[in-house]
């Protein structure tokens, strides 16, 4: 897998904060899907921890659905934590934090539901995250998550590829690869999660050309996270090339297609 620069996804979301709700078409489909899975769930909990909470736009939802509950954001992106705390600056049950994943600022055992969307993609490996939510999950706790799966983007990554190959620029692949169901499905259950369940679906885009593409990912901060970039002249001309080679293969008089699979997922803590 291509290693991730977290300090740059941190500032390329932090850079975003403000506008991000305006451009996330894609994740506010798939939070609606979300909801509607931890729906069937049934869960009734008591205390919420959502990761990777971005401007908050799931806490929002969760709190009128859980009126009850107390629930705290966790962000990698001050600025996205920032921008969640204005949003939800009149509840006082939600209390939001500039935090990692990987090392979440919480102690063990404090949330019987954690929740997730749209930020497990922009890690290198899940165990460290998962294990993370294991630890502050109570007994009978349930994770709840959907993130960006294998076939997301496709047509641009293979578009990229086939660019740097082309241009005698092997080595220098910056494509970012999504992890597969088997991925996640395996790293729940490394993780000690008793029961999991992995699905996944596709939503697909359409833009008038890449250029319109790279914009719409670049205004949401889902800029590429590597650190491997052909740069200078070189750079520019696989550009070049990847935006040609996208458009014959997959282009249509409908315009340019973009690809997402989204990969819901359920963990659960035994009692």
């Amino acid at each position: 897998m291509q290693k991730i620069d977290r300090k740059r996804v941190r500032e390329s979301f932090g850079r975003q904060a403000r506008d991000y709700e305006s451009h996330a078409s894609v994740q506010k489909r798939v939070l609606a899907g979300f909801l509607e899975l931890l729906k069937q769930e049934r869960v009734r909990p008591r205390c919420i921890l959502d990761v990777g909470s971005g401007t908050g736009m799931l806490l929002h939802s969760l709190r009128e659905v859980y009126r009850d509950a107390c629930a705290v954001g966790v962000d990698l992106a001050p600025e996205m934590s920032r921008k969640a705390r204005e949003s939800l600056k009149t509840d006082m049950h939600t209390h939001l934090l500039t935090g990692d994943a990987e090392h979440l600022p919480l102690p063990d055992s404090s949330f019987d539901l954690v929740v997730s969307t749209s930020a497990f993609q922009w890690l290198n490996e899940l165990d460290t995250a998962f294990g993370e939510v294991y630890r502050v999950l109570s007994p009978g706790g349930v994770f709840c998550f959907a993130l960006f799966g294998e076939r997301t983007l496709y047509e641009l990554r293979s578009s990229f590829r086939r660019a740097v190959v082309e241009g005698g620029h092997a080595g220098k692949d910056r494509t970012h690869d999504f992890f597969s169901l088997k991925d996640v499905e395996a790293a729940l259950n490394r993780s000690g999660f008793s029961t999991s369940a992995v699905t996944s679906h596709m939503e697909r885009d359409l833009h008038n050309d890449v250029a319109a593409l790279l914009r719409s990912l670049k205004r949401i901060g889902a800029g590429n996270a590597s650190p491997n970039a052909p740069r200078g002249l070189a750079g520019k001309r696989v550009m070049h090339d990847m935006v040609e080679i996208y458009r014959v293969s997959y282009g249509s008089d409908e315009g340019i297609p973009a690809t997402y699979e989204i990969c819901y997922g359920i963990g659960r803590k035994s009692v």
